[in-house]
């Protein structure tokens, strides 16, 4: 199976009608204007150059902005500068976000025209509530009606989230990915809200109307989700923000910020499941984990074999050919 790379280029807030209560994208991606063509093609050449060729599944992705607001003369420029690498081959797909609101049947047409193959939505909730609290512009019925002409388009949908914004709870967050699944999403990334300099969520913050939400609830909440998101068939394909270093050194005020933030949460759902295990009486064992888990099942900072360690004198991992974590298989050895 190929791997899959996405290659981003940032078009910070480019065409957004609305500056949401958490958003400043120069803070969180490092990026504050339009890049020009040369820029594009620095970006796109060095990370091309870290890919192996013709083995991969390999996408320009065009983030950060409001895609479907710009003028079709940038779309198209951003568009045949992208085209122009799949022509070599070099690039299979491209993907764009946009705004549910800025969704129209000529719009994806447009798109698909231009050999875009996945549209990502910043859904963020579909909570109508939350959304107006977050100062969104758009409700939950442009999320569906947006999902439905992506889709019938053929199209692949990404529909992204973001936990903790203002006014929301576990359960709406787990109303939100339910309904991320009934509008047929292929794939979906989990963002916690942060507390970003320079955005009204921080003034917010500072007069205590908004609490941000603690990193071990974010933890545990995430892990609710990718489980939902995984027996439903929807791939997340992110869990937290990018650790770029202006989020790092002056963007980030407060919030379940951590550069290591998907792991925590692979951690905390082996975690888990470890607890809901029956062990075996013994000094030292052996378990097998499917290969693309075995980190997450030793945990970050190699937390869970430190508790099972406190059981065994000896524990190890082993990488197996297994189909998922719940067929982990223990194994009693001799010391």
């Amino acid at each position: 199976m190929e791997k899959h790379y996405n290659i981003p280029v940032f078009l910070p807030e480019l065409a957004c009608p609305f500056r949401c209560v958490y958003c400043n994208q120069s803070a969180i991606s490092g990026h504050d204007a339009a890049p020009s063509v040369l820029e594009m093609k620095a970006v796109i050449e060095s990370r091309l150059s870290t890919i192996p060729i013709g083995a991969s599944d390999v996408e320009i992705a065009f983030f950060g902005g409001n895609f479907t607001g710009l003028p079709i003369s940038y779309q198209e420029f951003c568009l045949r500068l992208a085209n122009s690498y799949m022509s070599s081959g070099r690039v299979k797909g491209i993907r764009i976000s946009t705004r549910p609101d800025f969704i129209t049947q000529h719009a994806v047409r447009f798109l698909k025209q231009w050999n875009v193959r996945t549209i990502e939505l910043g859904a963020q909730s579909l909570d109508d509530e939350v959304l107006v609290k977050s100062g969104r512009g758009h409700n939950a019925a442009d999320v569906h009606n947006a999902s439905d002409m992506i889709r019938a388009e053929g199209l692949r949908l990404g529909l992204q989230m973001m936990i903790g914004l203002p006014g929301d709870s576990l359960s709406s967050s787990l109303t939100t990915a339910q309904k991320i699944i009934e509008a047929g999403a292929d794939e979906t990334r989990i963002y916690p809200c942060l507390v970003i300099a320079d955005t009204e969520l921080e003034e917010q913050f500072k007069n205590g109307i908004y609490q941000a939400l603690p990193l071990q609830d974010a933890i545990e909440w995430s892990a609710e989700l990718y489980l939902l998101f995984e027996r439903a068939g929807v791939k997340v394909i992110r869990m937290g923000l990018f650790p770029s270093d202006e989020l790092r050194s002056y963007g980030y005020i407060a919030g379940p910020f951590h550069p290591a933030f998907k792991e925590l949460v692979m951690t905390h759902i082996w975690k888990k499941l470890f607890e809901k295990t029956q062990w075996p009486e013994a000094k030292a064992i052996r378990i097998e984990v499917p290969v693309s888990e075995r980190n997450f099942a030793i945990g970050y900072q190699a937390v869970n074999k430190k508790n099972l360690s406190e059981r065994y004198e000896k524990v190890s991992f082993h990488a197996a050919d297994l189909p998922h974590r719940d067929h982990f298989t223990i194994h009693i050895e001799k010391l």
